[in-house]
């Protein structure tokens, strides 16, 4: 049950609070669900606990608290979050404090450093002042006895002498410092106090009403969301020979305001803010009308471009969304974690799995002249691979960033490990157009040739299958024809899909070089206008 939250002042003295430690949190996308778990020693009778610390950002309309024992049942009368502005504790200052912070703090510490030594100092001419005592009465005693020693007590009496003045030159010194940096510190204090007040901090307890049957024991379970805690995938691919090691990790970030310590966590894609209500429905008018004369005569046409597939490993410009396939899916944390509440990401593993890697070099030089390797292979990590950023390692060791797409388990995946700089491929374009005296129709021929090398280190000796994407256009009117001439192409494709992407294999020895040609014909009647 939740009640509204209270908030009030320090004043009273309050008793003190039981512990009631994070055991279990449900990240979600952009909030977390926290649940309690102690053990209660109860009294018989209705009784008011006090509970806590906890984050004060918990969300008082989702407290819920259960309670179950073997000495009956247990009844929850009410649950609330009362929240207090305490000031702050002493804190070393971090990087992120002001410079006058720092130094003030830099002062107090010496400051304590020279009262330790001041106490010291006093101690020991203390010490010095009892041994002089004790020396004199000693002469004055060895004197009436008609013992006398005046070269040992001269001795003795110049020893004392010489560290006391010794110790309270020190004494001195360490007086007149302090007192030069207690002026110092008061005007930092000062300073600091017109220019930057630190604000108390707001600290949160759970006040409990229970109603016990009889004496004895009560486990509490309480749970709770709480804003400023998210999660995103991440992942690590190590490729080595034929395999790829795919490690899946979640990065958590929290600033709940208290730790989480040995937690049980699980993440989830679940979308608890999303709201559910349908699109609005607009009205959408169509209107027909008659074409022009010019209309009739002609074709307007124009070249767009559409992007069908990427090549290459793709940037990462910020932090991805959780992407799941429409479907919530639920990861779980194979141990016990631990995530500081300092805001900062922290990587938590999850699962790690291994498959069969196929790697294939492939370019498309109409959009880099870079060869990359490309390495495909099977999710057997028996759960989805949410979208997100992945690690590339090979046998030379990191080799950069790339993303995953979402994959369904069992599904084919492809990463792009970078390119090799062993490979250089040179694109060259020409253009012809002409047009047909009696039909009037325009044709114009495209030659794209790809002059690939490989330059090899000493002692390779493999043949090395590099795989050439270039483009053919393709026509979405009856005006316009694309045509391909194989019989001037060398050598031929080796096949052209329903994109346009005309596709080789070429074999390179080590050193070898090879060009490609490939010669296409775009040929409009003379009614289309706009190539």
């Amino acid at each position: 049950m939740s009640t509204p939250t209270a908030t009030e002042s320090v004043s009273a003295p309050v008793p003190d609070a039981i512990p009631l430690p994070v055991t279990s949190v449900t990240c979600l996308e952009d909030r977390a669900h926290i649940e309690r778990t102690t053990t209660l020693h109860l009294e018989p009778g209705v009784q008011r606990l006090r509970l806590g610390p906890v984050g004060a950002l918990a969300v008082d309309r989702s407290l819920h608290a259960e309670l179950t024992g073997e000495q009956g049942e247990f009844t929850v009368l009410d649950v609330r979050v009362v929240r207090a502005w305490t000031p702050r504790g002493p804190e070393a200052p971090t990087d992120e404090d002001s410079p006058l912070r720092r130094r003030a703090h830099a002062l107090g510490e010496e400051l304590r450093t020279l009262e330790q030594r001041r106490d010291r100092l006093e101690t020991r001419l203390d010490v010095l002042g009892r041994l002089a005592t004790d020396l004199l009465r000693e002469i004055g005693e060895g004197t009436g006895y008609g013992e006398s020693e005046p070269e040992r007590w001269s001795a003795e009496l110049d020893r004392l002498d010489t560290e006391r003045d010794m110790y309270e030159e020190e004494l001195g010194t360490v007086r007149a410092r302090m007192a030069g940096l207690s002026d110092e510190l008061n005007e930092t204090h000062n300073a600091l106090l017109h220019t930057e007040q630190e604000p108390p901090e707001l600290t949160a307890h759970v006040e409990l009403t229970v109603r016990a049957p009889a004496a004895g024991p009560a486990v509490l379970r309480l749970s709770h969301l709480t804003p400023c805690a998210l999660w995103r995938p991440a992942y690590r691919a190590t490729l080595q020979g034929g395999e790829l090691a795919l490690q899946t990790d979640a990065m958590v970030w929290q600033r709940t305001g208290e730790d989480w310590s040995g937690v049980r966590l699980t993440l989830s894609t679940a979308r608890s803010s999303l709201a559910t209500a349908p699109p609005r429905l607009v009205e959408d008018r169509l209107t027909l009308r008659d074409r022009s004369t010019a209309e009739r005569r002609t074709v307007d046409v124009e070249v767009r471009e559409e992007k069908v597939s990427d090549v290459g490993p793709a940037t990462v410009p910020g932090l991805p969304g959780v992407d799941d396939g429409g479907e919530v899916r639920v990861l779980h944390a194979p141990g016990p974690a631990s995530v500081p509440g300092d805001g900062h990401g922290h990587r938590v593993p999850l699962t790690g799995s291994t498959s069969a890697a196929h790697s294939e070099y492939v370019c498309a030089p109409e959009l880099s002249p870079l060869v990359t390797q490309v390495v495909r292979f099977t999710n057997t990590a028996g759960h989805a691979l949410l979208a997100g950023p992945v690690e590339l390692v090979r046998d030379s060791g990191f080799t950069g960033r790339g993303t995953l797409d979402f994959t369904a388990p069992g599904a084919p995946a492809e990463l792009a490990f970078g390119s090799s700089d062993s490979h250089r491929v040179l694109r060259e374009t020409e253009e012809s157009r002409d047009t047909a005296g009696l039909t009037q129709r325009t044709v114009i021929t495209r030659t794209v040739r790809l002059h690939l090398s490989r330059f090899s280190a000493p002692g390779e000796s493999d043949d090395r299958v590099i795989t050439l994407r270039e483009r053919i256009p393709v026509s979405e009117v009856t005006g316009v024809e694309v045509r391909l001439r194989k019989d001037a192409c060398s050598p031929a494709p080796d096949s052209v899909d329903a994109d346009g992407i005309a596709r080789w294999d070429v074999s390179l020895p080590p050193g070898g070089r090879r060009t490609v040609t490939l010669v296409y014909e775009v040929s409009a009647s003379g009614k289309v206008t706009g190539l």
